[in-house]
């Protein structure tokens, strides 16, 4: 061997080509290595269950499972402990690599209080954002007769008045009552379309328009950790009903797309209806009126002209 690499460095070409092809063989060995130790190549774990799990001892479990756990998310449910995980991605089952990080959702010790934004005085739609961007809600529309339209004259929480100087901080999430303005005539609005969003978005959309929110009812298999991934798939009235301002619509929600797509269809089929119905009934309306007001300018006509016959009766 020792004469063999003698005789290539006797040749300088040779030797320095094949010293290159040595160097690179050793890093590419090394890059293998490294690569295998980096990504834990064949080292697979089973992500366990942590919900249920007090957070200290789901991450006892992770690291016995070479795992990472991070909170990523937290959520206040009254009927669980706080620190308690409730949900974790990639769920439990799922085949990851060693070293893999689970991100949970734990539940929160007690729920954050904010102060309640003083909205009297505004629009409908600022206090409506006012009161979201806070993290509160609307907890009902009182409409009141009043010279302007959707203008909050009042606001309470738990039946007390919350005045432009009160300090006054309530859970988030919790409702806050408006009493809002409406001018005589102005009363009847169409239902909006609010299939195809999440509950959150709907509510949204009717309380800008004037509605209160009535009875939601979920479908089976959803609960408070996949109901954001809810849609509502069923409104009651429909979507281009007309009715009156203060009115409650009912939400149906499913985590099933194909219903709410299905429901989505027939619900525009049925507003379209609906929309050519009031075009129709306005349109008679209307036809009746100037029919109206042609008949009653032909009787002043008449009664005019018999008017002046009388008077040229009485002249001779």
């Amino acid at each position: 061997m020792t004469n063999y690499w003698k005789r290539i460095k006797s040749y300088p070409y040779l030797y320095h080509l094949v010293l290159i092809a040595g160097v690179v063989a050793g890093l590419l060995l090394a890059a293998h290595f490294a690569m295998q130790l980096g990504t834990r190549h064949g080292q697979h774990r089973t992500v366990p269950d942590f919900t249920g799990l007090a957070l200290d001892d789901a991450g006892r479990l992770a690291q016995r499972n070479s795992l990472e756990l991070r909170v990523n998310d937290s959520l206040f449910v009254p009927a669980y402990d706080g620190g308690v995980v409730l949900d974790q991605l990639p769920h439990e089952g799922t085949q990851v690599k060693g070293g893999r990080t689970v991100y949970v959702t734990i539940n929160s010790f007690s729920q954050k209080k904010v102060e309640v934004p003083y909205v009297a005085g505004r629009s409908l739609r600022q206090a409506k954002n006012m009161l979201e961007i806070a993290g509160l809600e609307i907890d009902r529309l009182v409409y009141q007769p009043d010279m302007a339209t959707n203008y909050v004259l009042e606001q309470r929480v738990d039946g007390r008045p919350i005045e432009a100087g009160t300090k006054r901080q309530i859970e988030m999430g919790s409702g806050v009552t408006l009493y809002v303005g409406v001018a005589e005539g102005d009363s009847v609005v169409v239902v909006p379309k609010v299939i195809g969003v999440s509950l959150r978005e709907a509510k949204s959309r009717l309380w800008e328009q004037g509605f209160n929110v009535g009875a939601v009812v979920f479908d089976e298999g959803i609960d408070l950790l996949n109901q954001k991934d809810a849609r509502v798939y069923g409104q009651q009235p429909v979507q281009g009903y007309a009715t009156v301002v203060g009115s409650e619509v009912g939400l149906r929600l499913t985590l099933d797309a194909e219903k709410v797509a299905r429901e989505s269809a027939a619900s525009d089929k049925q507003a379209q209806a609906l929309s050519e119905e009031r075009e129709r009934r306005r349109a008679e309306l209307a036809d009746s009126l100037a029919e109206a007001e042609v008949r009653r300018h032909a009787e002043e006509l008449q009664r005019g002209a018999g008017t002046a016959n009388a008077e040229e009766d009485n002249f001779f």
